[in-house]
């Protein structure tokens, strides 16, 4: 069983305190790697990743309004 798949069958176990911690660790490793991190508070960081899912989501509902009114078929 590789790591990650360790720590994801652990998750559901853990304490809401755990978990906390558990984000902790995981938002100090991106400090520390400093890769794609475009945005880093006391709440977490936001990487690339998640600026670009966030931009999907944004242009498809954009685009499902769109043909909604225009009555033809999103993209």
């Amino acid at each position: 069983m590789s790591t990650v798949a360790e720590i994801e069958a652990a998750l559901p176990q853990l304490s809401t305190e755990e978990l906390l911690r558990v984000e902790q660790a995981l938002h100090q490793q991106y400090r520390q790697r400093g890769n794609a991190i475009l945005y880093d508070d006391s709440y977490g960081v936001v990487t690339e990743t998640d600026l670009i899912a966030s931009a999907e989501d944004a242009f498809l509902a954009y685009d499902k309004e769109e043909a909604a009114h225009a009555r033809r078929p999103a993209r």
